[in-house]
């Protein structure tokens, strides 16, 4: 084996028809929980983005809530995963623009913000690789009809 390939025993398991299902909601979970969370409690959202300096905060809290829920729903579904990545991951710029700002804090703040700056990243990484493996499996799908 070059290390190229996994195991075959992770490949069974990968192989498992509930686990993509499981996984694409796990990605997308803190988004789908604060989506319906600030739809919930919409005047908290509100309240949320203009502490952050969006403004209009309503309209901020509104397409946060918007993109949030159906952004997940397109990554879950498997149906405009392109589309539901994308704004999930433009979504969490703008959260790491305004909430992780590092480079303007000190101490334990920038530790803390570093650190949630950087998850953040990762999570986007994560993102485009869902989007990357459903392009795979949709062009393997067209070329085995």
């Amino acid at each position: 084996m070059t290390g190229r390939v996994s195991p075959a025993w992770v490949r069974a398991l990968l192989a498992q028809p509930w686990v993509g299902p499981l996984v694409r909601l796990a990605l997308v979970s803190a988004y789908l929980i604060g989506g319906i969370d600030k739809a919930l409690h919409f005047h908290a959202a509100v309240a949320e983005q203009a502490h952050f300096g969006l403004h209009p905060a309503a309209l901020w809290a509104a397409l946060a809530v918007a993109v949030e829920i159906a952004g997940s729903l397109c990554v879950v579904l498997r149906r405009f995963t392109w589309l539901g990545a994308g704004g999930l991951g433009m979504l969490t710029v703008v959260a790491m623009r305004v909430a992780n700002d590092f480079w303007h804090q000190s101490g334990v703040a920038r530790f803390m913000a570093l650190n949630s700056f950087f998850e953040h990243l990762g999570l986007i990484a994560a993102l485009v690789l869902v989007t990357l493996l459903g392009d795979a499996q949709a062009i393997a799908a067209e070329n085995r009809h």
